[in-house]
């Protein structure tokens, strides 16, 4: 039995290092995974054009989705074993969530695999997705806020400490990604600088849970742009111009959000640094199987 599923990616509202409450939203850029079940027992993956890269991830939320609900399929859970691939646009070690993207595809696809997907709440499959990311170590917070704006779509407010989903709202933006050549990993940050700028953070969630999210995204970037020792001169180059802008996740990208004609205007101005820009939709429809 095989399954397929697509993920989007995400952009940072708030960054959920500092106190464990995290904001995010979808974009259009998207991982795409395909399952295949095995008899054999074993899990085994690979990721479409880096033939070295960790698939711990992907395997782990194979794993757990198999020994979550097999049974449940009519199948011994025992002899489940499944082939993963996945491949995608986004940018790894970007700050875009592509780890958020692969888990919720991958898991997903398994659902789709052993034909229960629309059985399974969206919300219960993130979990797994982001077990599986703390499992495989990819992730400080778990990334609940990251994995459930790319599975459940809209922007998100998420209590990451115990998995919460505080409030979901559908928005209506262009998003500018500028990304600069180098990677930064979340696993590699900063915890304890990011913790003491929790008075930001709170500051943020309030914007966030206001439904300002715009306004929450600036004071995020400009918080853990100092936290992280990112530069803030990408957000200063779209300011005031641009609804928000932020340093997304633990970087190195940045997201400006806003309407099409600004967006398009302010990314000559991201465009005269080293790196990539892309312009995109938000996205609200989240993780699909395909």
């Amino acid at each position: 039995m095989d399954g397929r599923a697509v993920a989007p990616a995400a952009g940072t509202v708030l960054n959920a290092l500092a106190t464990g409450t995290g904001a995010a939203f979808a974009i259009d850029l998207e991982t795409t995974a395909t399952v295949e079940l095995t008899t054999d027992g074993s899990i085994d993956a690979e990721i479409a054009g880096q033939p070295d890269a960790d698939t711990a991830l992907v395997e782990r939320c194979a794993e757990l989705t198999i020994d979550e609900y097999a049974e449940t399929a009519g199948l011994d859970v025992s002899a489940v074993g499944a082939r993963v691939r996945t491949e995608s646009e986004v940018p790894m070690a970007s700050g875009l969530k592509s780890s958020s993207a692969a888990a919720n595809a991958t898991v997903l696809a398994t659902l789709d695999a052993l034909e229960i997907a629309g059985a399974v709440e969206r919300i219960d499959a993130c979990r797994l997705g982001v077990r599986a990311a703390r499992d495989a170590g990819v992730t400080v917070t778990g990334a609940f806020d990251d994995a459930s704006a790319s599975m459940l779509g809209g922007v998100t407010v998420t209590d990451n400490l115990g998995d919460e989903l505080l409030t979901r709202d559908e928005i209506d933006w262009w998003a500018l990604v500028y990304t600069p050549p180098e990677q930064s990993f979340s696993a590699d940050a900063d915890v304890s600088a990011c913790e003491r700028i929790a008075p930001m953070a709170d500051l943020v969630a309030e914007l966030a849970l206001d439904g300002r999210y715009g306004e929450a995204m600036t004071v995020n970037g400009f918080a853990f742009c100092g936290a992280l020792e990112f530069s803030t001169g990408p957000m200063i180059d779209v300011l005031p111009d641009v609804t928000g802008v932020s340093l997304s996740g633990t970087g190195p990208s940045y997201v400006a959000v806003g309407d099409r004609a600004t967006l398009e205007t302010v990314q000559e101005r991201w465009h005269e640094r080293d790196g990539t820009t892309r312009l995109l939709r938000t996205r609200t429809d989240g993780t699909q199987v395909i």
